[in-house]
């Protein structure tokens, strides 16, 4: 059975004081709470003030993005080991926001799952289509090619290391609304697609998140479809109660 996994990728906010701030509320409101899993993704510099704060506790620690290289000469990057040095457990990789403002291409968020996994932390890979791919009727292709192309050359032992978030970029902070079975839809496909592509195993172990305006009004909706394992969490994520709510609600759920 596979447990849900709530993320909260906090982005570029609580970088200093809210994070521990922030880490501390939710931490305190979900103490009680059992059956799913948690992960902060604070930006880089609150890293460690956020594992202080969570390192004898269930929540799991991650990081928005990194580099596919461990170390060199490349000025401004971050090394995958750097974020094991700070507490990180798991990376997120290939986020929607990642492709659109800084040109992440499905070679390079390849790469960097390698080198991530590579160095020992777990991964999650984002993808996901844009309105007008989906108006146009190429949502399925968009997100087959994203996800083959992301998990390209990795072996079975690197794909179990590899969680997958489907971001319906269409319906991120736009007032459009990804219902639960459209979203169940793609879910379904992306499970397909790894059993042909890596066996029944790898895809029935795999977790397979939502990431797309998920608040506590629509988690219980979207967490009892199948083949939906959980929320990669966005703005929802900086307010404590709000985020406390979607843990509460995918427990009430199962």
């Amino acid at each position: 059975m596979r447990v849900p996994l709530i993320t909260g990728n906090w982005k570029m906010y609580r970088g200093g004081e809210g994070a521990d701030r922030l880490a501390r509320d939710i931490k305190t409101g979900i103490r009680e709470i059992e059956g799913v899993d948690i992960l902060f993704c604070p930006p880089f510099t609150a890293l460690k003030d956020v594992y202080k704060v969570i390192e004898n506790s269930s929540i799991k620690l991650g990081a928005q993005n990194c580099f596919y290289e461990s170390e060199g000469a490349y000025t401004g990057e971050v090394s995958p080991l750097f974020l094991i040095e700070t507490g990180c457990q798991y990376v997120i990789l290939g986020h929607s926001e990642r492709r659109k403002y800084f040109g992440d291409t499905d070679d390079k968020i390849n790469k960097r799952l390698k080198t991530a996994i590579d160095v020992g932390l777990h991964t999650i890979l984002c993808v996901g289509e844009e309105l007008i791919q989906r108006e146009a009727g190429r949502a399925e292709e968009v997100v087959n090619t994203q996800l083959l192309e992301g998990l390209a050359g990795l072996s079975e032992d690197y794909i179990s290391k590899v969680e997958i978030a489907y971001e319906p970029v269409w319906a991120i902070g736009t007032g459009k609304t990804c219902e639960p079975d459209i979203a169940e839809r793609m879910h379904r496909f992306i499970r397909d697609l790894l059993s042909t592509k890596f066996g029944e195993k790898i895809a029935e172990d795999r977790r397979i998140l939502y990431g797309g305006s998920v608040k506590p009004e629509n988690i219980s909706s979207l967490i009892a479809k199948e083949n939906i394992d959980g929320a990669l969490v966005g703005g929802a994520s900086l307010k404590p109660e709000s985020f406390i709510e979607i843990v509460r609600g995918v427990v009430s759920s199962e």
